[in-house]
């Protein structure tokens, strides 16, 4: 694609590293097949090719419109349309690009702004976060039924393992997941005990950045990385052999610090480091003996929910199913996997209609099969499926957990 940056962006990194990007895409249209939203709203602008158009007029004319605004933030970085893309266009750190510089230009209305910062402020800290969830889970009998939805049900964390091996790996606590389903690193820890690996936590290393900067707080979202960094550097420099990422979503995020921090003088070595270790928790085990593992197999089938993160920019598709099928579980048929649940980070809050149309979808080709269950690899799209799901939702690694 032929580009022509006006000054303002020509000289700038974001500017020259979006002009880098569109030059690779052939506008072919391909991407628009797994586009989630164009899929749902047949309009050229709500699909990436449109978006990308959209993002190319603003570089070249510093002009931009509500209009603009409005499709970019229909977008849910589901990064399908990556996995799609003949070319190899970088869509994810295009779409991130075009969206902070169309914040400098345009000033959200009141409530918009409102609702962005305090998910910015709350989300990310589990200090912060916990009272109110616990709130809403003390008040969950008294709500609205759709509101009721949406608040999980209090589950304590089970107890972790002694630290007892040579082999050691880090894992991320993060924001929500902390919070919200405290049992999912637990229970990593006991299945990775069981193959001879202790996992343990950084106290000081908290929300992986992708809140903030998918919202266009970028510096504020590299803050995050560098503090995580940093709690995470003495283990590193002691031998840690992985940092493993029970959320897809946090790992994507992780993966990226070595791109995101590579103009930063005192981080670029240590953040590209950082994303060498990061392994989602499926790598690993895909790399050990699962026969040591006789987990307890369920008699019913599993529907198994691939998040966009592990899929298309983690690619992992396919490593969940295949851990699950050689430890004896019985997989369901499902449909469109390639389709995002509607979840994405923080769009089920800001997007809420769009989201419930992917989640019906979504729900409905998970369970065509009567699964009894079904689980994924993120805790966002947990929380996001268990709202509606009429099957119990939990993250993949509770299924191992059940065993010797």
């Amino acid at each position: 694609m032929k580009t022509d940056l006006i000054e303002h962006y020509r000289v700038r990194p974001e500017g020259q590293e979006a002009e880098a990007i569109l030059r690779t895409c052939v506008h072919c249209g391909f991407c628009t097949a797994t586009c989630p939203t164009y899929q749902e709203l047949s309009d050229e602008r709500d699909g990436p090719r449109g978006r990308i158009y959209l993002i190319k007029q603003l570089l070249e004319t510093g002009e931009v419109t509500d209009k603009t605004r409005t499709h970019l933030d229909r977008c849910l970085t589901c990064r399908s349309c990556e996995t799609t893309c003949p070319s190899g266009v970088q869509y994810g750190r295009l779409i991130d690009i075009g969206r902070g510089l169309v914040e400098e230009k345009l000033d959200r209305p009141a409530g918009e702004k409102w609702k962005r910062w305090a998910i910015r402020k709350v989300l990310p800290f589990p200090g912060r976060f916990a009272p109110l969830l616990k709130l809403g889970q003390w008040a969950r009998p008294l709500l609205p039924e759709a509101l009721r939805r949406k608040v999980p049900e209090h589950k304590p964390a089970s107890p972790w393992p002694a630290k007892r091996h040579a082999r050691v790996m880090l894992a991320l606590a993060g924001c929500a997941q902390s919070v919200s389903t405290p049992n999912t690193n637990a229970a990593a820890a006991r299945v990775l005990d069981r193959l001879g690996i202790t996992l343990v936590e950084a106290p000081e290393a908290g929300c992986c950045g992708a809140i903030s900067y998918h919202l266009s707080a970028h510096e504020e979202g590299l803050d995050f990385m560098r503090r995580n960094i940093d709690a995470w550097w003495p283990a590193v420099e002691s031998g840690c052999e992985a940092i493993v990422m029970t959320a897809s979503g946090c790992g994507a995020m992780v993966k990226e610090y070595g791109h995101l921090l590579r103009h930063d003088a005192e981080y670029a070595d240590k953040a590209q480091r950082i994303s060498e270790l990061s392994k989602d928790l499926s790598e690993v085990l895909l790399q050990e003996n699962l026969g040591l593992l006789k987990p307890t197999i369920d008699e019913g089938k599993v529907a198994v929910h691939c998040p966009c993160t592990l899929q298309h920019a983690l690619k992992q598709g396919g490593t969940v199913e295949k851990i699950l099928a050689e430890a004896g579980f019985k997989l369901a048929k499902t449909r469109e996997g390639h389709l995002c649940c509607g979840s994405a980070g923080t769009y089920s809050i800001l997007q809420p209609d769009m989201s419930q149309r992917l989640l019906n979808n979504k729900l409905n080709a998970l369970t065509g099969d009567n699964p009894e269950r079904i689980v994924t690899a993120n805790v966002g799209c947990q929380l996001h499926l268990g709202s509606k799901a009429r099957v119990p939702v939990q993250h993949w690694i509770e299924l191992l957990d059940a065993g010797e």
